[in-house]
């Protein structure tokens, strides 16, 4: 009976002892679980706050923007022709490229967040040089060297955000429709004098205008926003390509 006795209080003490060596060892694996725990919640509620943010500045139906822009821009052929042949060191005869100013305006419908559509108006306005080495008789009559120019362009086109967050996007957007050019506004409407001189006939053609939009969000409705583009035309039957950028105030309305 005694030796039952010493056994039994033998295999107990064993059974505590090696209770209090596992207990040591299941705390840290909890205390470790706990802290992925709070981790894990802290990074959802992080990605709950971005989405939450995201879906707030692009969850809108349409957009209006008003801004301005700027291109280079290739006002016409040269005065170049069989009866001016041109030689030296301008053998196209081609007049220098010029800067134009432009006011800008649209709206885009929203599918969703990432695709849209945009209706696009523009103008540009400019003076082209014409005084150059080939400088005509009617240049020379009336002291004309540089003439005022513009251009009016309406266009339509799909835009898709490729990459969206809370402060900023950044998109393609592709344009394509028509523009109406005026080259003879000094020369009183005159098209053959605008044509002498070197410029490009008035008239209708086509405009595109592939473009990268960058937006800084102010708010979940304001944007800024500033799009370098390709800016293509095609007057006196050829293709002209020029370097632009429109900068943008923008204003997001109507939740989809």
């Amino acid at each position: 009976m005694a030796a039952a006795t010493a056994a039994l209080a033998q295999s107990s003490s064993t059974s505590s002892s090696a209770s209090d060596q596992a207990q040591p060892q299941t705390q840290p694996a909890a205390q470790s679980a706990g802290a992925l725990s709070v981790q894990a919640r802290i990074k959802a509620r992080r990605a709950a706050r971005r989405a939450a943010a995201i879906h707030e500045a692009y969850s809108h139906r349409y957009e209006a923007y008003t801004g301005m822009g700027l291109q280079r821009f290739e006002p016409g052929p040269g005065p170049c022709s069989s009866s001016n042949p041109c030689t030296g060191s301008f053998p196209h005869g081609m007049l220098e490229h010029s800067w134009e100013y432009a006011w800008n305006v649209g709206v885009t419908r929203y599918q969703n967040q990432r695709l849209g559509w945009n209706l696009d108006g523009r103008g540009y306005y400019s003076t082209a040089y014409v005084g150059g080495p080939y400088n005509n008789q009617y240049v020379t009559n009336n002291g004309i060297t540089n003439v005022a120019i513009s251009q009016y362009a309406l266009m339509v086109g799909p835009s898709y955000r490729l990459l969206l967050h809370p402060k900023f996007s950044v998109a393609v957007r592709g344009l394509a429709g028509f523009e109406k050019g005026n080259f003879s506004g000094d020369t009183n409407h005159r098209t053959d004098k605008a044509q002498e001189l070197g410029l490009w006939d008035n008239g209708y053609t086509f405009a595109a205008a592939p473009a990268i939009p960058v937006e800084y969000n102010l708010s979940p409705k304001i944007g800024l926003r500033v799009a370098p583009e390709y800016y293509f035309s095609g007057f006196g039957s050829q293709v002209q390509h020029s370097r632009a950028f429109t900068l943008s105030i923008v204003y997001r309305f109507g939740k989809q």
